[in-house]
């Protein structure tokens, strides 16, 4: 099949390198306006990357940011306790109160260390099956298992804390498995939100430890190896450092997810409260919006915290 510039067209006389110069421009001039503006994009690549993160950089900060500095605007105003309505008057009396109050610097605390133990378990968990994955399963079991890890997912968060509330019951399945050993279950209460809280955010660490572990070159281990360096020895100096990233990955997940929580501890909580049920019977039974506003500031510079931690252990520059 003979294409437009053959060989053949090259002897036909004096005049052919002109009639192809020609045919040339006319096929360079020939271009539909969709090239054209392909052309013009090309040749402005910051206009074009403008164009594509400008529709989520304004949700962005319309559904975020506005709503954190409506957030923090909220929490200097006051409630009138006789009408109800938020007065805004600029007060700093609900910091005081929170600041003062020692049962929220209780719910602080027991709200941190819930996040920072479900996130310590997690990762626990997490890693073993995460390297499992990645490094011993077949290309075909690695989809089936990350598969298997994400199916929970796909259930509603209710339907699995309620399965959890009922498992976790004074006659529920764990007590019948464990009564004739002599032993109970946990019950309601710290204990059955951090199981249920764990359960709940489990895939959110395995899934990036295992991204993580499937980049890790198998002939570094294998260079450990041959270097005389036992298992343990391997673990410590090659593959957690390696992994690092990733598992920090995991933990902003889990310990966000766990920090801002409310409905685990309603359902599997017992009595027990952390800061997302402070802040919502605030804004529901007490209607003070202002002082759930404040409250509501905690897990924020909470998180802030936690990120300039990582941050200062350069993990973030390796995600």
């Amino acid at each position: 099949m003979k294409g437009p510039f053959t060989d053949s067209e090259s002897v036909k006389g004096p005049f052919t390198a002109h009639a192809l110069l020609g045919k040339r421009r006319q096929m360079t001039a020939v271009s539909t306006p969709s090239d054209r503006v392909s052309a013009y994009f090309h040749r402005k690549p910051r206009l074009r990357l403008g164009l594509l993160l400008g529709a989520p950089m304004l949700w962005l900060g319309l559904a975020y940011l506005v709503a954190l500095g409506a957030l923090f605007v909220t929490a200097f105003w006051s409630t009138d306790v006789f009408t109800g309505n938020v007065v805004t008057d600029w007060s700093l009396d609900n910091f005081v109160t929170l600041f003062s109050d020692s049962v929220y610097h209780t719910i602080t605390l027991r709200t941190v260390g819930i996040a920072l133990l479900v996130t310590v378990i997690d990762a626990v968990i997490a890693f073993p099956m995460a390297f499992a994955m990645a490094k011993l399963a077949s290309p075909r079991a690695q989809r089936i298992l990350v598969i298997a890890v994400m199916t929970p997912l796909w259930a509603s968060y209710l339907v699995k804390a309620y399965a959890w509330r009922t498992l976790l019951s004074g006659n529920g399945v764990l007590n019948w498995l464990l009564s004739p050993f002599g032993g109970t279950g946990p019950g309601y209460g710290i204990t059955a939100t951090v199981i249920t809280l764990c359960y709940l955010w489990l895939p959110y660490m395995i899934l990036p430890i295992y991204a993580g572990l499937e980049r890790l070159p198998d002939s570094l281990v294998d260079a450990s190896g041959d270097l005389g360096a036992r298992s343990p020895r391997t673990f410590r100096s090659v593959i957690l450092p390696l992994a690092f990233p990733a598992i920090v990955a995991g933990s902003i997940f889990t310990f966000s997810l766990s920090l801002g929580d409310y409905i685990a501890v309603k359902i599997v909580g017992g009595t027990s409260q952390m800061l997302g049920n402070v802040v919502y019977d605030n804004i529901g039974a007490a209607g003070n919006l202002p002082f759930a506003a404040t409250v509501g500031l905690v897990p924020v510079v909470i998180m802030l915290v936690y990120l300039a931690a990582v941050r200062r252990t350069g993990a973030l520059n390796n995600l």
